[in-house]
């Protein structure tokens, strides 16, 4: 057996597979014959990368005034907003002759995975509100961009400034009318479940499903009726608890919390990527899995020994919109090896 044009590298990679992590613009996924082991997960090294710019979810800390408190408590007035800290996102990969294969790592000192949840208090229903963590990966043709990042997904809406104050309303969609970019979006309560990441794409018009249909539904009898309050608001209740018992008045059979969103299993090509999740150790870990060509044509193709595809990530942290946004893409690589 030898290797092709990638072999030099492919031995490097080989040799340093002691190291933690290594510093490249692309990542690199060796073949296997089938789906990597943890061993294998184990022997891989990661790439990192940095993502920035979200709002951090934090654990509740004891209250405690003393001057670095007060310091910090007043930066909106000389500071600015106190500026959240870089998440680092480890990134690995292998492919099988079917799939590929990615596994991601995070910090996240909280864990959020029970989005708009519910109580029973023993005579009413409470929303405990709280949202989700998620990662989204967006997926570039390769060779399209110079350098790739997700500031070229992002777009300014309703751009104004008045005196002192500036508003804006940011949206997800690209400049360029006919281009595309296939986007995976995993959230750690509506998708992670059922052990998928919602795949999607965006363009000129904004983000849309691959296979149109409205999967994720609110679990409050408020969003059944025209007439009743707004979803999850006081007075309203979930319409089951978990298991898929319907949810009464009052508790049922000893089951006392419910779900905040019911979710249909995904169909057709919004179910390419699957996801295994675990919250362990103050973090995530992540793994993907997708055909390396699904049919879908605003899907990218993964393809040995081709041009690597450019790729960038967004980590949320608690949120549905404030992400953190990747400082550099990166590219993958898929290396080939040849028989003689």
């Amino acid at each position: 057996m030898v290797l092709n044009r990638f072999s030099p590298l492919l031995l490097a990679l080989v040799a340093l597979a002691g190291c933690r992590t290594y510093t490249s613009e692309v990542l690199y996924a060796l073949p296997l014959q089938g789906p990597p082991t943890e061993q294998h997960w184990q022997q891989a090294m990661p790439v990192e990368m940095h993502v920035t710019g979200g709002r951090p979810h934090r654990p509740e800390a004891p209250f405690s005034m003393d001057q670095d408190m007060v310091h910090l408590s007043t930066a909106s007035c000389h500071h600015g907003e106190v500026k959240a800290q870089p998440v680092i996102v480890e990134v690995r990969a292998y492919y099988s002759p079917q799939d590929l294969f990615l596994r991601l790592r995070w910090e996240d000192p909280t864990r959020d995975d029970a989005m708009m949840s519910w109580i029973y208090q023993g005579e009413f229903w409470q929303n405990k509100g709280g949202l989700e963590d998620g990662l989204g990966i967006l997926w570039a043709p390769a060779d399209r961009y110079d350098s790739f990042n997700c500031a070229y997904a992002c777009h300014m809406e309703d751009f104004g400034v008045s005196r002192s104050a500036f508003r804006s309303r940011n949206l997800m969609r690209l400049s360029d009318e006919g281009t595309w970019l296939d986007l995976w979006n995993w959230k750690a309560d509506r998708t992670a479940g059922l052990g998928f990441a919602d795949d999607g794409y965006l363009d000129s018009l904004g983000t849309h499903p691959d296979y149109e249909s409205e999967i994720f539904h609110p679990n409050s009898a408020n969003a059944r009726s025209t007439d009743a309050g707004a979803p999850f608001s006081q007075g309203d209740r979930p319409l089951y608890v978990r298991g898929g018992a319907e949810a009464a008045g009052t508790g049922l059979l000893g089951v006392h919390d419910a779900p905040g969103y019911l979710v249909d299993r995904p169909a057709q090509g919004r179910a390419d990527v699957l996801a295994s999740s675990v919250y362990e150790d103050g973090g995530w870990t992540l793994t993907l899995r997708r055909a390396l060509d699904t049919g879908d044509p605003r899907d990218i193709v993964f393809t040995p020994g081709e041009a690597p595809n450019q790729f960038d990530l967004s980590v949320f942290d608690n949120s549905t919109n404030a992400h953190y946004i990747g400082q550099g893409g990166r590219k993958l690589a898929l290396v080939q090896l040849e028989k003689i």
